[in-house]
This record gives C-alpha cells, structure tokens and sequence, in this order.
C-alpha cells in the first residue's frame, strides 16, 4: 500500500508532490522587512530534504504589521525582489511549491525580538500598534489604537499589493494568518473584539473584516493558484473565539474560494488554558473538514513519520506541516520515505547518501 503521505495534492492548477509542510517559523532576522542570506539558507535547506509546501515566516503587509522590527515584510520593492531571489532558488533545488504567510501584527506587534526578552520596542523605531478595540495584549501594555474606516481600507489594501508583489515573486500560494492572536484573529475573536459598529458584536460582524480581506487578496492573486488561510481554532479560553465559530467562518472561507484550513489554536491571551501533547489539534482539524467541507492542514507536535501517515490517512487533515520538527531536523521529509517505503527525488549532490531512498536524483534546474 502506497503511503498517502507521498501522494500529491491537487490545489486549483497547483499540485504539491507530497503532504508534507515546513510551518511557517518567525526568524526575527531581517533588516527593514527584508529578508537577508539567513532566510535563503533557513528555507533552502529545507528544499533540499523535498517537502511538498515551504511557507515563509509571518510576513507583513505593511512596515507596522511586523511583530518586530527584525520581521520579515512583504511591501515595498526591495522586500519583493529579496523573496524572489529565495524562491528562484528554492525552486532551482527541489521540488516543493512555496508559499508566503501574509499577516499583520495587530497589537502583538512594537516589541523586540524573543531573546532579548520579547517586551516593548520603544525609541525611534518604535510604533504605535492598531487592533480592533483598545484592549492591551498585556497588563502594563499601552491599549493599541482602535481602527477607523481609514484604517481598515489601508490594511485591507495592503494584503491585496502583498498578495500581487507575493505573485510576482514566484510564489505558488499565499496564506492568510488569522491565528495566533495576530490582527485578524484579533477581530474574530470576543476577547479583543469590543467594537459597537458593524464589525463588532455577534459572530457575522466578528467575522466581516477578516472576509474582506480574503476577498481582497483572492481578487489581487491569480484564479489558478490557491489561497490559504491560517486559523487558531479556539482561544482556549472560557467566553471566546472557539471551533463552532471555526467551523461557520470556514463555511464562508470555502464559498468565497479558500483552497486549504491550516488549523492551529491559541495565541490570543496569556490566560489561555491549553493542554497539549502529541496531535492535541487534530479533533479541530477533523470537526473543520467534515464541518465545512475544506481540505484541511494539520500541525502541532507532529513528529513521527507513522503519526503522520496516519492523519491523512485517517482523514483527519490532507497535509500536516511540522514547525519545531523540521528546525531540528530538516531532513525530516528523507527520514518519512524511509520509514514508510516512499521513493523521494534527491538533489543530485546528496542522492548518493541514502540508496534506499531514491535510484533517479532531482536534477538541478536552472535557477530563474
């Protein structure tokens, strides 16, 4: 029996050769939203090992939609044209489709990168953050400012451009990132959604602002490659966002043309109460597939190669995408063929290191 972990994935006119996924990992790396030579290392040695989809880290549509202000941005020419160079050579070693996460940082964003302590960013480089209400992510914190009508048309317009420059750049999908209490997830979700207009309130108007930007950035890429949106399917808190709201904004998702649910959960409060262990995401991955009949990506301590298998063959997701996993092994995709009998093309240069994987080695292409 073939392993359906090795089976390709039909996405509108994009195939992905396998339902293997690299997460998208923040790096906390660039200069100016520019992704500098760590990203073309950081996601090019992922090519080499062949997983079917890499994503970017959380990219941002505009200079204060990063987390930090070493982020990664997708907005002006020089953060486009260092993307292409990285998926001209993502492309030129292996086989795997790209994608670019677009996000905004909504009141998580003006701090400082995780290891210098992940507070405030404050002097001249600092900024004021937005969100959909004035309530502050921490206590202490500044409240962010609430959006105006100018406001939403301005990030709204934002992921539009992102998703063309992310176009132009060679990318073969885009995501949206509605988790992890990022912006969108921040309108959806009642702990951080206080409005009293037609975007807040009852589930509907939650969910308008997030759909109009889907809308947006489905117009602005092309018909034939998907879009993806990204989505924390409970707060983990008692009162909030959680997955019978999931499931009905991926029932809309779906109409308006969303391809694929990559299904995580939290990140909206420090007082989320989340017990994980081993696949701890797959029931709401499941209860989203069946519920609004969309192909569904699973993530969250996956790490074994039968674990993995066995999600889609199960049907509890279509692919699974790894995180942690793949930065401490990113030749995880090599070790899966192996453990569950696959053949898996090899860079020519490495395809001598593992007979068993591969008798035909990937050959280069020339880099575009």
């Amino acid at each position: 029996m073939s392993p359906r972990l090795f089976a390709p994935l039909a996405l509108r006119a994009l195939t992905v050769p396998n339902r293997i996924a690299v997460a998208p990992m923040c790096q906390y790396s660039a200069t100016d939203g520019v992704p500098e030579d760590w990203h073309l290392v950081n996601l090019g040695r992922f090519a080499t090992a062949g997983p079917g989809l890499i994503f970017t880290e959380a990219t941002g549509v505009e200079p204060d939609g990063r987390i930090t202000p070493g982020c990664t941005g997708m907005y002006d020419d020089a953060t486009e044209a260092a993307w292409a160079r990285i998926v001209s050579f993502i492309k030129s070693v292996g086989d795997s489709r790209v994608g670019m996460q677009l996000g905004h940082s909504g009141r998580k964003g003006n701090t400082v990168p995780p290891w210098e302590g992940g507070g405030l960013l404050e002097g001249e480089a600092a900024w004021q953050p937005q969100s959909a209400s004035a309530v502050p992510y921490l206590p202490g914190w500044p409240a962010p400012e609430p959006m105006g009508p100018a406001d939403l048309d301005r990030v709204r317009d934002a992921f539009a451009d992102a998703a063309r420059r992310a176009d132009r750049a060679g990318f073969d999908t885009v995501q949206l990132h509605a988790a992890h209490g990022y912006l969108l997830h921040q309108f959806l979700s009642p702990v951080t959604n206080r409005r009293d207009d037609t975007y807040g309130g009852a589930l509907e108007n939650r969910m308008r602002f997030p759909l109009e930007v889907f809308d947006a950035v489905r117009d602005a890429f092309p018909d034939d490659k998907p879009v993806m949106v990204r989505l924390s399917a409970s707060d983990w808190i008692e009162g909030g966002w959680d997955i019978d709201g999931s499931a009905a904004f991926c029932r809309e998702l779906k109409a308006r043309g969303c391809d694929m649910i990559d299904v995580t959960s939290g990140g909206i409060d420090q007082s989320q109460k989340i017990e994980t262990g081993p696949g701890y995401q797959l029931d709401f991955s499941a209860q989203i597939r069946a519920e609004a009949d969309i192909p569904t990506m699973a993530v969250g301590q996956i790490t074994d190669p039968v674990q993995a298998e066995t999600i889609v063959r199960t049907g509890q997701a279509d692919m699974v995408a790894l995180a942690r996993g793949m930065l401490w092994d990113p030749n995880w995709t090599w070790k899966a063929a192996e453990t569950l009998g696959a053949e898996i093309a090899m860079p020519a240069p490495y395809a001598r290191c593992n007979p068993k994987l591969a008798s035909t080695p990937f050959v280069k292409r020339d880099a575009r």
